[in-house]
């Protein structure tokens, strides 16, 4: 099937999405959203202040296992909102105490699941951080759950409304390109051997035990002043792979997206992945010190119908080779090369060298180089009209599964085959179970 006979995200529209009657909160009648905020780190309070710039939003409540992180950020609230929010440490309290009409959940990987299965269920409509779960059939019960509520559910993958992002998708779409046979996504950035850090106990005003909540209890391991110091906490927990999924769950979310986006797919039939740690060095875990242990390196491959994708990062070495193209997709298509990437838009090499390069500047916001205010914006208006938002739950539930599949494949060492209408893998049972993971006890393993 070639790309300009796909039908146009492939029937998701026509799948039956029900959304909730439009609420009448607005600004235009003197009032506003009241919003929560759960998870209050450097990502959170960057769609926090996005949310309070609106002038449609009202941050009534905030959550964070840290007092040392929630503190600071309601200070900033109350002086961008003129209002002081209400602190909670628990989710389930501020949801059965606040009923928000919004709900923000920027935690870490591993508590998207179950603050976003409660908020919709609470009446809230949810904003929640890619990826949007840990496991396959975590993704699943959020779906059904954000159906179930009727409730708009909106992730952060705001590259799919990012300027540049958008007319790269409508020059790939109208052919220009010609007929793409195969797309490689990557991540190369620099980096080296990896030292163990010596476990501390957790700083005062943290509830580590609540932090790691479903996930495994490990030893506490970061820098509070330092949050990129390479500990689990605040800020490293993603090459954690008892939180999170590495470079593929991190970054290859809003490329793997991308490209299913673009090629109006949902799922790939075949998936094979390797990689390892031969520069960071072997992962440590003892009493007394850790390392990360998500592969430095990794290549994944997808098969699709009529096209092949391959994805590739690598924590060393970085990119200069490629003009220094560090992270985004190459689409290769019989008239030329598509590359789209971040803050250097995209750029049109063609066959011939005797035509020009097309190139297409960023519109990016800082900080952080991206476009929350426009993927708010598609937010709220979902939220008032009941259309469906361009980042919805369903289809990125999809772009996560294709990291999440690639790091099992890398887990188990072997290729799978993807059935992707009854999400489980064909013909092994070992593999399947890896679609959930047992939650540590008292919480329990959302059910689809």
């Amino acid at each position: 099937m070639s790309m300009n006979r796909r039908t146009f995200l492939k029937g998701s529209v026509a799948s039956g999405l029900a959304l909730g009657a439009p609420n009448i909160l607005r600004a235009g009648n003197n009032k506003k959203y009241r919003t929560a905020l759960i998870g209050t780190g450097w990502w959170g309070k960057n769609i926090a202040r996005v949310a309070l710039a609106s002038g449609e939003c009202r941050m009534a409540a905030m959550c964070d296992v840290d007092e040392n992180i929630l503190n600071p950020a309601a200070e900033e609230v109350e002086r961008l909102g003129g209002e002081t929010p209400k602190k909670y440490k628990d989710y389930r309290e501020l949801l059965q105490q606040e009923k928000p009409d919004i709900a923000i959940i920027a935690t870490p990987d591993h508590w998207h699941a179950l603050p976003m299965i409660a908020a919709v269920k609470a009446g809230a409509h949810v904003y929640v951080e890619k990826p949007i779960g840990h496991t396959v059939m975590e993704g699943r019960a959020m779906v059904n759950a954000a159906r179930a509520a009727k409730r708009v559910v909106q992730v952060g993958t705001h590259r799919r409304i990012s300027p540049h992002n958008v007319s790269g998708m409508k020059f790939l779409r109208e052919g220009r390109t010609g007929k793409i046979g195969m797309v490689r996504a990557f991540v190369q950035y620099g980096g080296g051997p990896e030292k163990p850090k010596k476990n501390v106990d957790p700083p005062a005003g943290l509830d580590w035990d609540m932090w790691c909540g479903p996930a495994p209890l490990r030893p506490y391991n970061g820098n509070p002043k330092n949050p990129w110091s390479g500990g689990i906490h605040p800020g490293g927990f993603r090459h954690y792979l008892d939180y999170a999924n590495g470079q593929l769950g991190d970054w290859g979310v809003h490329w793997l997206d991308q490209i299913l986006w673009i090629m109006q797919e949902k799922w790939p039939r075949k998936v094979f992945s390797t990689g390892g740690r031969p520069i960071k060095g072997p992962a440590i875990l003892t009493k007394e010190e850790q390392t990360t242990d998500a592969p430095d390196h990794q290549v994944a491959v997808y098969e699709f119908e009529d096209f092949t994708v391959s994805w590739e990062h690598r924590q060393f070495a970085g990119n200069n080779a490629e003009k220094g193209e560090n992270v985004g997709c190459y689409f290769y298509g019989t008239k030329g090369t598509f590359h789209i990437g971040w803050q250097d838009g995209w750029r049109f090499y063609p066959v011939s060298s005797r035509d020009p390069v097309i190139h297409e500047e960023p519109q990016l916001h800082e900080p952080g180089s991206q476009n929350i205010k426009e993927l708010w914006a598609d937010f709220l208006e979902a939220i008032k009209t009941g259309k469906r938002p361009v980042c919805e739950i369903e289809d990125i539930h999809y772009s996560t599964n294709m990291s999440l599949l690639g790091m099992l494949s890398y887990k188990i060492g072997r290729s799978i085959q993807w059935d992707g209408e009854k999400e489980q893998i064909i013909d092994d049972p070992e593999a399947n179970k890896l679609l959930r993971r047992e939650y540590r006890k008292p919480w329990v393993y959302p059910e689809a």
